[in-house]
Order: C-alpha cells, then structure tokens, then sequence
C-alpha cells in the first residue's frame, strides 16, 4: 500500500496538468531553500563573525556567502538538512493544490475538498516547523562527529513528524478532525513508514528538491487508500 502510493505519485508526472503542478511546487521549493539558506548564514555571521572553511564549500563568512558561486555547492550540501524544514513549511502553502490535482486524476468522484484558510494551513505547519529546524540543524553536529551514522536518527525522527503533519493537513481536507486523528492513530506504523521513506530523499540534493510535491501527492492516495479499508 505504502510503494503502492509513491509509485502512483510518480507515475502522474507524466500527466501535464500535474507536471504543472511539480514545476510550481520546485520554484517554491527553491525559494524556501534558498530563505532557510540565508537565515543559516545569518546565523553564522550573528554567532561566528569571523570567516570559517568548510569541506567542500571552501571559506564561509555569513551573508557575504549568499551570492558567491560557492554558495551554490554550500547550499546544495546544506539542503540534505534544510530541506525538511522546507518540506514542513510547503504544506501551509501548496499542499492543498498537489492533492487536488491528484483527487482530479484518481478519484473523480469525489466532490472538491474546501481548501483550508491560509493562515490557519501556515500556523499547523509552523507547529513542526521550529522543531523540526532546530532536531535538524543538531542533524549537521550528529552527521559530522558520527561520521555520517547519525543520518539515520533523522530519517527516523523526521519520518515521524512529516508522515504527521502530510497525512494528518490531508486528512483534515475529507474527515473531521477526531476522524482524523482516529485514522492517523489506527495506522500510525504505515504512516510512519511512508515518511522515512519519504524523509530518506530529501537527504539527496537536488532529487529533494522534487519531494515534497511528491511526497504530498503519495500521502493523499495513502490516505484514501487507508481511509477505504478503515471500519466506519
């Protein structure tokens, strides 16, 4: 059920109605990366005034950064952390038009969703968001003295909030919120397992930067498909 999901999810990107949708769904992906981006290096100028050498970026001295050409393979490197932020904070602001286009596709028959408030969808992804900032900026401290094992811990820990806060925003669009959370409770180990598998690609650059459309796009035919077999 779970594969099931993603592969429906991947498949529909040959469909050029929701190859739109990926297309919107990168740029905001890119412009989320690259805020988080320049809030990290804000950080490093705030707290490390003076220049820092990284492996592989070379010197890192704060803002000045942000518009080199090393930026660019910084900002990749950093994005295996920085993009389950973004991935939390794209649920407030596109989830709803990822499940939409994939309820046109696969359920026809269903009436259409009411789309949540904008506020309201921001404020419960803002819920995970700090959390999940801060777990993964200790990710970058864990991957370096572990020598890398400490990826794992994330994609766990990751897994489980984002499998929360994808299934539960798209449930939320079909069920009342004590149904919701019912459903979310009943199958709370397959929902989990689809976000680490969902966490472990946003740990590759580039390919993450597709996730999250995807991601949501797998979380809402898991949902119906869990939905369907779940006792009324």
């Amino acid at each position: 059920m779970i594969l099931a999901s993603f592969r429906l999810a991947l498949a529909q990107t040959g469909d050029p109605a929701f190859r739109r949708v990926i297309w919107l769904g990168l740029a905001l992906a890119v412009a989320l990366l690259f805020a988080m981006y320049a809030g990290f290096l804000l950080l490093i100028q705030l707290f490390i005034p003076e220049t820092i050498t990284i492996p592989f970026a070379g010197e890192v001295n704060g803002l000045g950064t942000l518009l080199s050409f090393a930026s660019i393979l910084f900002m990749l490197i950093l994005s295996v952390f920085l993009m389950v932020p973004v991935a939390s904070a794209f649920t407030g602001l596109f989830l709803d038009d990822v499940a939409d286009s994939v309820e046109a596709r696969h359920y026809p028959h269903l009436s259409s969703a009411p789309r949540a408030p904008f506020w309201a969808s921001l404020t419960d992804s803002a819920r995970y968001f700090v959390l999940l900032i801060g777990l993964n900026l200790l990710g970058i401290l864990l991957f370096v003295f572990s020598g890398g094992v400490g990826i794992v811990g994330l994609w766990l820990i990751n897994g489980f909030l984002l499998a929360r806060e994808y299934f539960s925003m798209i449930a939320l669009r079909r069920l009342p919120a004590q149904a919701a959370q019912e459903l979310r409770r009943r199958h709370r180990f397959r929902i989990w397992m689809a976000g680490i598998l969902m966490s472990i690609p946003l740990t590759i650059p580039v390919l993450n930067l597709f996730v999250p459309v995807l991601g949501a796009a797998a979380f809402t035919h898991l949902f119906h498909r869990l939905n369907a077999v779940s006792p009324r």
